[in-house]
C-alpha cells in the first residue's frame, strides 16, 4: 500500500488537533510613511500600497499525537503561520480550528514583560493561560528546576541573556500541561545541554500522545523527531510528507533548483499535494537523464555485482558537470555494496565536464534510512582539489576511509558543486542514489563506533 493511501486511512480515524483552511495573511506595504497617512484619512482615490502575501491559501491538518515540523527558507511564512495558529495574529481570510490547550514558545520576548522578574513573568504567563494562582504555585518548583537559572529568576528579564530567557520561557511552556506544544526557532538559542533536555521533553510528550508543532532550521532534529513535515516557500505550501522527502526537496529550494511550476502541474493532474511524486524522476534533471541511465546500466553490469542503485534517486543540477559512474570497493579493490565494520573502503565517482568549471567541489554524504545525515565530506573541506577543470575533461574521484558506522543499511548521496564568484552553484546532485550495508558483529551506542581501547586494572 502506498504512503499516501496509508495516510488517508489514518486521517479517517485520527482526531484533528489543528485544522488550517484556506488561510491567507496579507500586509499593506507603503513606499513612504506619508502614503499610509493619506490612505488612512482617505485623501485621494489612488491606492498608495501594494499587497504582500505572507501566507497564501494554506491548508493543513495536524492530528492528535503527531509531531509535525514546518520548514522553509527565511521569509517563507513559518513564524506567521504559528502566530495565527496560536491566536497571536488574525488571518486576513480563512479559518483555523484548534482542539486542545496550546502552549507556545515563539520568538524571544513574546508574552513576557521585560520589567518583571522571572517569577512575576511565570505568574503572568500562567494567568494568561487560565491557571489560578494556586495552580501556578504547584507548578512553580518544576518550572524553576527545569529553567535552572538560579537567582537570576529574581532579576528583571531585561537583564537576561538570550539563553537564560529561552530556558525560562520553555520551562513555562512545558509545565502548564499543554495538549499542543508549539515551538518556533527559539530552541537554537540555548546551549547544547539545554537543547538535549528540551528534546528529551519532546520524546516524553510524544510518548504521552501530545501534539507537537515546531519550526526549525536544524534538519537533523526535524528528521529525528517529526512524523510529518510541511514545506513552505514564499508564503505558499509546497507540500507535506515524510521528513526525508521534504528535506530533500527543501535542499533543492535552497539552491533555486526546484521547479515549482512543474510540480504544480503534476499535482493538478494527479490530485496529489504540490510535491506529489516529485522525486528523482520528476526533478529538473529528469528521469531519463544520462547519468541515471548510466546508473541503470551499472546496475545490470556484471562488473558491479549486487549494486544497490536507486532508480528513483532525487537528481538535479545545471548539468555543467555530470556524475556518470559511482561504486564502492573494499580493501582488496573489489566492487561491493557490503562493507565490514572496521575495514577500509573507497567510494569512486566518475565526473564528466561539459563546460569550464573554475573550482569544482566533489562531495558525498551518508544518511540513515530515516534521512538523518550522519557523516560526509568534500574535496574543499579536505583541501584535496582546488583547481579548475576544462570542458571535455573527465575526473576520477575517490574517497577512502575506515568504516566506523554501526551495522545496518545506509544511503549514499553524491554531488558536484562549486562557486562561480560569490554564487554557489549545484552542477549535479544525486540524493540517496545507492545503499551500502555495514556488516558488524559488535554494535555500540549511537551511529558510529569510537573504537575504544578498554583497560580494567
Amino acid at each position: 500500500m502506498e504512503e499516501k493511501e496509508i495516510r488517508i486511512k489514518l486521517h479517517e480515524v485520527d482526531v484533528p488537533a489543528i485544522v488550517v483552511q484556506n488561510v491567507e495573511k496579507t500586509y499593506k506595504l507603503y513606499d513612504k510613511p506619508r502614503d499610509r497617512m493619506k490612505e488612512a484619512f482617505g485623501f485621494g482615490k489612488k491606492k498608495n500600497h501594494k499587497l504582500h502575501y505572507a501566507l497564501s491559501g494554506i491548508n493543513m491538518d495536524i492530528c492528535r499525537g503527531e509531531t509535525v515540523g514546518i520548514i522553509g527558507t527565511n521569509g517563507s511564512g513559518k513564524s506567521t503561520l504559528l502566530k495565527i495558529i496560536t491566536g497571536v495574529l488574525t488571518p486576513t481570510s480563512g479559518e483555523v480550528r484548534v482542539d486542545g490547550r496550546i502552549s507556545a514558545l515563539l520568538e524571544l520576548g513574546a508574552g513576557f514583560n521585560q520589567e518583571y522578574n522571572g517569577i512575576e513573568n511565570v505568574y503572568l504567563n500562567g494567568t494568561m493561560m487560565g491557571f489560578s494562582e494556586k495552580e501556578i504555585d504547584e507548578r512553580l518548583p518544576s518550572i524553576l528546576e527545569f529553567a535552572d537559572i538560579g537567582d537570576y529568576v529574581y532579576q528583571p528579564v531585561k537583564t537576561y541573556s538570550s539563553g537564560m530567557f529561552v530556558r525560562l520561557a520553555f520551562a513555562v511552556a512545558i509545565n502548564i500541561d499543554p495538549e499542543i506544544l508549539i515551538v518556533d526557532e527559539a530552541l537554537s538559542v540555548g546551549d547544547v545541554f539545554f537543547q538535549a533536555k528540551c528534546y528529551h521533553k519532546f520524546e516524553e510528550f510524544k510518548s504521552q500522545g501530545k501534539t507537537i508543532v515546531f519550526v526549525s532550521h536544524d534538519l537533523s532534529s526535524i528528521s529525528k523527531y517529526c512524523d510529518r513535515v510541511f514545506l513552505l516557500n514564499k508564503g505558499k505550501l509546497l507540500g507535506e510528507g515524510t521528513p526525508k522527502k521534504m528535506i530533500d526537496v527543501y535542499k533543492q529550494v535552497l539552491v533555486g533548483q526546484y521547479n515549482i511550476a512543474e510540480a504544480q502541474e503534476t499535482a493538478e493532474g494527479s490530485g496529489e499535494s504540490l510535491i506529489g511524486n516529485k522525486e528523482a524522476g520528476d526533478s529538473p534533471a529528469g528521469r531519463g537523464s544520462e547519468p541515471l541511465e548510466e546508473a541503470s546500466r551499472l546496475e545490470e553490469s556484471d562488473s558491479t555485482p549486487d549494486a544497490k542503485i536507486n532508480p528513483s534517486a532525487l537528481e538535479y543540477g545545471t548539468k555543467q558537470a555530470c556524475i556518470t559512474e559511482y561504486y564502492l570497493t573494499d580493501e582488496k579493490g573489489m566492487r561491493t555494496t557490503a562493507v565490514l565494520k572496521g575495514s577500509s573502503f573507497t567510494l569512486h565517482m566518475r565526473v564528466e565536464f561539459g563546460e569550464h568549471i573554475p573550482a569544482p567541489i566533489f562531495a558525498f554524504s551518508v544518511k540513515n534510512a530515516r534521512g538523518t545525515e550522519i557523516t560526509g565530506t568534500n574535496t574543499m573541506i579536505e583541501k584535496a582539489f582546488l583547481e579548475g577543470v576544462e570542458a571535455g575533461q573527465i575526473k576520477e574521484v575517490t574517497f577512502t576511509q575506515k568504516m566506523s558506522l554501526q551495522g545496518g543499511e545506509y544511503l549514499l548521496s553524491l554531488g558536484v558543486t562549486g562557486y562561480n564568484g560569490d554564487t554557489f552553484e549545484v552542477y549535479h546532485r544525486l540524493y540517496d542514489v545507492m545503499s551500502v550495508t555495514v556488516i558488524s558483529d559488535k554494535d555500540t551506542v549511537g551511529y558510529y563506533d569510537m573504537d575504544s581501547v578498554v583497560e580494567v586494572r
